[in-house]
């Protein structure tokens, strides 16, 4: 990607500078998840920190929806910049889709820079394997941030080449909200200190350079209070794999920030879970 030399990237990447009330917003995520966690283990539909790997953060936590049965199956990938965060601060964001139905699983992964992004991917397909194992069924993914990239990167995985038992549109449905598809505008910024990226490996692990998915939606999503690069990003994945054939939908969500576009989650009526529930059901 050639870099446009009138854009400060630092700034347009710099999501914490751009949301300065970002700690309260963490806070909230923090004390709603706790409080949706502490719900959903007392109504036992939740199994919580899951080993799906070595390492203490390779975890995952499945939520089930009241009503018993088969469930459609979603995961949600935390964001943070490859690089922080805890999976725990996302419990309640299970919480809409459980409203309607969806059985929803939220992984976690080890962070750079002890780990690279290349390796926080092959831990995310172990997370999907760990899940086709147990539930042997199609799922949705869904993330944030760092999270939308790497929904992008399972939904366009060669699934049988990472398990033969698994089938080819294990993932055929993606949604991300405030994804990073192409990570070549990180090689020069500050940020790169953890992430360890060279302009090869950024173009290795973006999925605007990859292969082209074998699913059949993905929709990318950004709040419409972004930075430009930020909403630039949701365009150029939904533009690149619409023109490869897949349906795909970009939206600018009104008044949202990088932050508080994730806040529809816990709301089994707002668009984005209706959506998402959709995506989940059609699988």
């Amino acid at each position: 990607m050639q870099v446009a030399a009138d854009i400060d990237y630092e700034v347009e990447y710099d999501n914490r500078a751009r949301v300065p009330e970002h700690p309260e917003i963490f806070a909230r995520w923090t004390r709603d998840a706790a409080a949706y966690r502490a719900q959903a283990d007392a109504e036992r539909r939740a199994e919580l920190d899951l080993r799906y790997g070595p390492s203490v953060r390779q975890t995952i936590d499945i939520f089930s929806p009241q009503s018993s049965g088969v469930a459609p199956l979603a995961l949600f990938i935390h964001g943070g910049y490859w690089r922080s965060l805890e999976p725990a601060m996302f419990s309640h964001m299970a919480a809409g889709l459980n409203a309607r139905g969806v059985r929803v699983a939220v992984a976690g992964y080890d962070l750079c820079p002890q780990v690279s992004i290349a390796t926080i991917i092959d831990q995310m397909r172990q997370a999907c394997t760990f899940l086709w194992r147990r539930f042997r069924q199609p799922m949705m993914i869904y993330g944030h941030s760092a999270g939308g990239h790497l929904a992008g990167a399972m939904f366009a995985t060669d699934w049988p080449a990472v398990e033969a038992t698994m089938p080819a549109r294990f993932v055929p449905a993606g949604y991300s909200i405030a994804g990073v598809f192409d990570l070549t505008p990180l090689v020069g910024l500050a940020v790169n200190e953890d992430l360890r990226l060279d302009a090869a490996e950024a173009r290795r692990v973006s999925p605007l350079f990859g292969p082209t998915p074998k699913g059949t939606t993905f929709d990318a999503v950004a709040g419409a209070l972004e930075s430009s690069e930020f909403q630039r990003q949701s365009r150029i994945i939904a533009d690149r794999w619409g023109n490869a054939g897949i349906a795909t939908r970009f939206e600018a969500i009104a008044g949202k920030n990088h932050f508080t576009v994730c806040d529809p989650l816990d709301d089994p009526d707002s668009a984005m879970v209706r959506r998402l529930a959709e995506l989940a059901k059609a699988t």
